[in-house]
């Protein structure tokens, strides 16, 4: 009969315990950490391939030696700055799993926002479903719309490679991948048709500011560079954005908090006879631009 994991013969025996490690990778995290009970919880979840409320009903379990090794060593990893999500592989966006690496930037609560308010829009216009997910990275949020709209048809263009793999791996990984194109261009430049809506979660962050951001250390300088004033992408897209999106279609796209005046501006002079607005996020931050055209 096949032995329990977590019952190993004595050769396997070790002395470490689930609530002895717990406690100390807690202490450890704290120095470093705002959430180190989570983190830690998360950590050994994900190595024991348990849930976390199988973790804290177990705390006397013992951790076999390989898996302990292997979990100092994400431990380690992480008190030094590295993304809990990068060392998981995964992370959870909009109510799905996606795959994510250092490739693309990691799924945030804020860009939730961009899905939701483009999902709405999509159930008031149920004859509209074509939609450009630009800059994709993990493929977020055009396969979180995707999941939820079963006729939307969604081009997920990212200039990285690496971005493109892993918005095709999480295509598959969610059954959209018949319904997801992914296509290798900068921002919509390959490309001559045009899209109901237009989703961009673009590089926004001044040059200037970067070196000064933790996110910089590990994410993607280039999904995060958004050159001098931080719209520099974002303004090279609506430039040009009329050959892209259809008459009185949606443009979302994703801001810093303090572009909200400066993006403002920018879209009314490129867009004059659009209807622009900005959405702030759930901590009152400006976090979305919306742009119905006419």
């Amino acid at each position: 009969m096949r032995q329990n994991v977590w019952q190993p013969a004595n050769s396997m025996r070790t002395n470490h315990e689930i609530g002895s490690w717990l406690r100390s990778a807690q202490e450890q995290l704290c120095r470093v950490s705002e959430t180190p009970v989570l983190e830690a919880q998360t950590l050994l979840a994900h190595v024991l391939k348990k849930p976390r409320a199988w973790i804290l009903a177990h705390p006397e379990a013992p951790i076999p030696a390989p898996l302990f090794t292997h979990l100092e060593h994400l431990l380690s990893r992480l008190i030094n700055g590295e993304p809990l999500p990068y060392l998981l592989g995964q992370w959870e966006f909009f109510g799905l799993r996606f795959l994510v690496s250092p490739a693309v930037l990691i799924p945030r609560p804020e860009t939730e926002l961009m899905v939701e308010t483009a999902l709405e829009w999509f159930q008031s216009h149920p004859q509209r479903r074509r939609m450009a997910d630009v800059g994709c990275g993990s493929g977020c949020i055009g396969i979180a719309l995707a999941s939820h709209l079963p006729e939307l048809s969604v081009t997920a263009a990212d200039i990285s490679l690496p971005a493109l793999q892993l918005t095709k791996q999480n295509a598959h990984l969610h059954h959209v991948e018949s319904r997801v194109q992914p296509v290798q261009m900068d921002l919509l430049s390959a490309l001559r048709c045009t899209f109901d809506v237009i989703c961009a979660n673009l590089p926004y962050i001044p040059t200037g500011k970067l070196q000064t951001l933790p996110v910089a250390k590990h994410e993607p300088i280039l999904a995060l560079d958004g050159g001098g004033d931080g719209l520099q992408v974002i303004r090279r897209l609506l430039e040009n954005i009329r050959l892209w999106v259809k008459p009185a279609g949606l443009i979302l796209l994703e801001i810093e908090s303090s572009q909200k005046e400066s993006s403002l501006a920018l879209a009314s002079s490129l867009l004059p006879q659009a209807s622009i607005h900005c959405i702030h996020d759930l901590s009152d931050h400006p976090r979305l631009l919306t742009i119905q055209l006419p």
